[in-house]
């Protein structure tokens, strides 16, 4: 087993879940072994366990904008939407989310979430979402059980007719709720990143990235390479200004990456995709 890192990037605090060893063996693909270097890294305790309802809101807050900008919106939908004051004892008590934000007010609801941006259209997503679950399951909690004992293909599918949910939504909601093996959800920096490295076609589409990548890295290596590969971009493999522009030392995936759309004798980065002839 590696040894584990002493940074945790799973999924937030409350992520839950089982705890995963970091597997053991010879990367058997590129794309494997790119994300074996990320265990030396960083490492990830656990998938799973977050309750899906929560993270599909969380996930629909978090689109076109920073965790930065969307996590106080969620924690803000959830100190308005979540608990609720029993009038006689004055004590908390839970109550069923996707009730609360199917019949709040879309204003109100816009207005709780506005740090997150786009927020009128985020709102009517989530209470759309809302009354979706309400209608097909009865309340956030069986929506939650059919997320983590459904088959993740079906849940998968079900979850992208939900309108406003595309595949990396429903990723994240099969990743971080159901714990599913196999999924690797495709964010900016994912998509950036493997067609950057060229383990997928530097034109290829967030889906198109997504397919290679869970065809040619094991399935329970999937969710850690993830979030691991969203750190990597954040701190290294950044947009426009990426660590290996400053030399082959400064990134420590040089020798992994084939570096698609990097000029390092000019010092630019430009999409891989503007590489491809028309």
């Amino acid at each position: 087993m590696a040894e584990e890192p002493a940074e945790n990037i799973s999924g937030g605090a409350g992520g839950g879940g089982r705890v995963e060893a970091f597997p053991d063996g010879e990367p058997k693909t590129r794309a494997e072994a790119a994300v074996d270097e990320l265990g030396d890294m960083y490492w990830e305790k656990a998938y799973g366990g977050q309750a899906a309802f929560e993270c599909l809101v969380r996930t629909i807050l978090s689109q076109n904008t920073s965790d930065k900008a969307s996590q106080p919106a969620f924690d803000e939908l959830i100190a308005r939407y979540g608990p609720e004051r029993d009038p006689e004892d004055g004590n908390p008590e839970r109550v069923d989310l996707a009730r609360a934000l199917a019949d709040a007010e879309r204003s109100e609801l816009a207005e709780t979430i506005s740090s997150a941006g786009l927020y009128n259209q985020k709102s009517k997503v989530i209470g759309e979402a809302a009354e979706w679950a309400l209608d097909s399951y009865g309340s956030a909690a069986s929506f939650d059980e059919y997320v983590t004992q459904g088959e993740p293909v079906d849940v998968r599918e079900t979850l992208l007719s939900i309108r406003g949910v595309g595949p990396k939504t429903a990723d994240c909601v099969l990743l971080f709720s159901g714990g599913q093996d196999g999924v690797f959800p495709v964010d900016t920096h994912v998509h950036r990143i493997a067609r950057r490295m060229g383990l997928a076609p530097p034109d290829a589409d967030h889906e198109e990235v997504r397919e290679h990548l869970e065809a040619t890295i094991p399935g329970e290596k999937c969710g850690f390479g993830h979030t691991s590969m969203i750190q990597f971009g954040r701190e290294y493999c950044t947009a426009r200004e990426p660590a290996c522009l400053e030399g082959p030392e400064a990134c420590p995936l040089y020798d992994q990456c084939d570096r698609v759309g990097i000029d390092e004798l000019d010092g630019e980065a430009v999409d891989p995709a503007d590489t491809v002839e028309p």
